[in-house]
């Protein structure tokens, strides 16, 4: 995976935007942050996660899904190692985060 294919995926959801957030890449939906980029480097996403999703998905692929540090990962927010990680992995991640934000009139829009 890479961080284009990251950003593909993303961007793919409905009525996503591309922004920015303390010098990194960020991805909004109806403009509330559920997934990030390059951060703390390249290598990086960030995925906005309740903390049960987050448990679910770092059991299914530890190698991939890592806690944020601090409050922030405790309450769901899960950083993806983007080298190893497989493209249907962080797509439902992806998908999982953007269902997380998107009002109800958007979550219909995406099977």
């Amino acid at each position: 995976m890479t961080a284009n294919q990251f950003r593909r995926i993303a961007l793919s959801l409905p009525e996503t935007a591309e922004g920015a957030h303390m010098d990194h890449p960020d991805f909004r939906v109806s403009n509330k942050i559920f997934a990030t980029l390059a951060y703390p480097d390249e290598e990086w996403g960030m995925v906005k996660l309740t903390p049960e999703q987050q448990q679910s998905f770092m059991r299914d692929d530890p190698k991939v899904f890592d806690p944020c540090s601090g409050a922030w990962g405790q309450r769901g927010a899960t950083n993806v190692r983007l080298a190893p990680a497989k493209q249907d992995a962080v797509r439902r991640a992806l998908i999982t985060a953007w269902r997380n934000i998107a009002p109800k009139r958007l979550k219909r829009e995406l099977k």
